[in-house]
This record gives structure tokens, C-alpha cells and sequence, in this order.
């Protein structure tokens, strides 16, 4: 397991863990950040990342993607 943060742009990954409090967890949730989903990272720049989950592009705060492991 290794953190979002560390995927390269264009690999898709499965997501494993996911460390945050509940009340973000719950709103990443929403947003289709769920254990087994499939994610792919679309950029990065300057360790924020844009990642595409269930068809949507989402940014991603470096400290987020630390959070979430795949």
C-alpha cells in the first residue's frame, strides 16, 4: 500500500485505505472516494493532484493525497 501521492500520472489504481476524520470521510465518500474504487490520476502539479473517480475529475490537496492509499 503507498499513499495517492506517490502514483504516477496515467496509472489506475484501486483504493485500499482511506485516513481521515469521519466527517471528510463521509464527503469523500460522496464524491466517489470508496474502498475498491478505481482511480486514476490524470496530473499533478506541485504535489496537488486531479484524479479521475466514477467518470468525474476531482482536485486533490497534496495533504489529501497523502490520506488516501491505494
Amino acid at each position: 500500500m503507498i499513499p495517492l501521492l506517490s502514483a504516477k500520472a496515467g496509472e489506475e489504481n484501486v483504493i485500499k485505505k482511506i485516513i481521515e476524520p469521519p466527517e471528510l470521510k463521509k464527503h469523500l465518500s460522496d464524491l466517489g472516494f470508496v474502498v475498491g474504487s478505481t482511480i486514476k490520476v490524470v496530473s499533478s502539479m506541485a504535489g496537488n493532484l486531479i484524479v479521475r473517480v466514477k467518470d468525474a475529475r476531482v482536485a486533490l490537496s497534496k495533504e489529501m493525497a497523502k490520506r488516501i492509499y491505494i
